[in-house]
């Protein structure tokens, strides 16, 4: 089987060793060539036409999202973005993957030794997955704006506000889009909605944020012990996993530090069986994009407790891998595309396309 060929672009020569010496140290995987910055790259992409690209978000002669924003709309192709663990670095990853990158890692620590090979695990792991994923161009106003636009629309109140019924999310590779299309379709009303994207800590907090300022409902990191209300969303911290227990009529966030499931830590295994533990008949579960397993077991548990529940179809899937794996598993009650999934949730939910009329022209 022909190898996944690599180009690298960064501007540390340090770097680009080190993410080469991880790369080639796979079987399925090669670097077929190295670039200090966009410039030297393009003609690089052209004559090595390389299956995968990591691209660093700070270059010199070019930033680095605005040669995604051009490759993407001439030369669409899968492009992991490498960012420092900063707030500007999250950010500019965060806005990368709205521009059509498929997945963002930190960038390496040069002068850490220990944790390399999780490391190396991570990125190894994301190449496999953009190897393998669709790839769309995406128009330059894909990029949400800086400002606070949703400060416009309605949120619902801050009166404690609870309902029986909850929306349980799960997603990876190519969820940070999906995710958002989900939300931005929720009236103010909706029931309290939790969600575990797989995503490093120290991106989530902003991810939340910037969906907060799109979207109805409020959006925020998850914290230990809160009350899951009306009309908010709930997003796992990076590395701490989310679950949900009931407190008399009341249902309470949860998250812990215990060892990843699945090799992944928040995991969506965690989220979905807590669900079926303790929601049952009165969840929905959503299976978004994603590379890998996570979840599908768990998914099973909540059909069997009487959750229903919904998988991303494959032709609208950046990587149809946790999908597919729950509808294998028999979780999946159907499987729709997903620009049609917020709409058939609230219709379970009893909330007709009449009043989510109403909803939207009052926003």
């Amino acid at each position: 089987m022909k190898p996944i060929e690599v180009l690298i672009i960064d501007d540390s020569a340090l770097v680009r060793k080190m993410l080469t010496r991880i790369i080639d140290s796979q079987s399925d995987m090669r670097v077929v060539g190295t670039a200090g910055d966009p410039i030297a790259a393009r003609e690089m992409i052209r004559s090595l036409e390389p299956d995968v690209l990591t691209l660093d978000v700070e270059m010199p002669k070019m930033d680095g999202l605005d040669f995604l924003e051009r490759l993407m709309r001439l030369r669409p192709m899968p492009v992991i973005m490498v960012s420092t663990l900063t707030h500007q670095g999250s950010d500019a990853a965060l806005r990368a993957l709205e521009l059509g990158a498929v997945d963002f890692v930190s960038k390496p620590q040069l002068d850490i030794v220990a944790g390399l090979q999780d490391y190396a695990l991570e990125i190894t792991g994301k190449i496999r997955a953009a190897s393998i994923a669709r790839i769309q161009k995406r128009p330059t106003c894909a990029i949400m704006p800086k400002q606070n636009t949703g400060a416009l629309l309605p949120k619902p109140s801050s009166r404690m506000v609870l309902t029986d019924k909850l929306i349980i999310i799960g997603a990876s590779t190519g969820g940070t889009e999906a995710i958002k299309e989900v939300l931005m379709q929720m009236p103010p009303d909706c029931p309290a909605i939790l969600i575990t994207q797989h995503m490093p800590e120290g991106f989530t907090k902003l991810f939340a944020a910037r969906l907060d300022s799109l979207c109805r409902i409020h959006v925020k990191e998850a914290e230990h012990g809160e009350r899951a209300i009306l009309g908010h969303a709930y997003i796992a911290p990076g590395n701490r996993h989310l679950s949900v227990r009931k407190s008399g009529a009341k249902y309470v966030v949860m998250l812990s530090d215990e060892p990843p499931v699945n090799h992944h830590r928040p995991s969506v295994e965690v989220l979905f069986r807590s669900a079926a533990q303790y929601v049952g008949v009165n969840a929905i579960g959503i299976m978004l994009t994603g590379m890998g397993k996570d979840g599908a077991t768990a998914m099973l548990e909540m059909k069997h407790a009487g959750a229903r529940n919904i998988a991303q179809d494959e032709a609208t899937c950046v990587v149809y891998g946790m999908p597919k794996e729950a509808i294998a598993a028999g979780g999946v009650h159907e499987e729709l595309p997903l620009g049609a999934i917020a709409g058939r949730v609230l219709t379970l939910l009893g909330i007709g396309a009449a009043a989510r009329r109403r909803s939207n022209a009052a926003s």
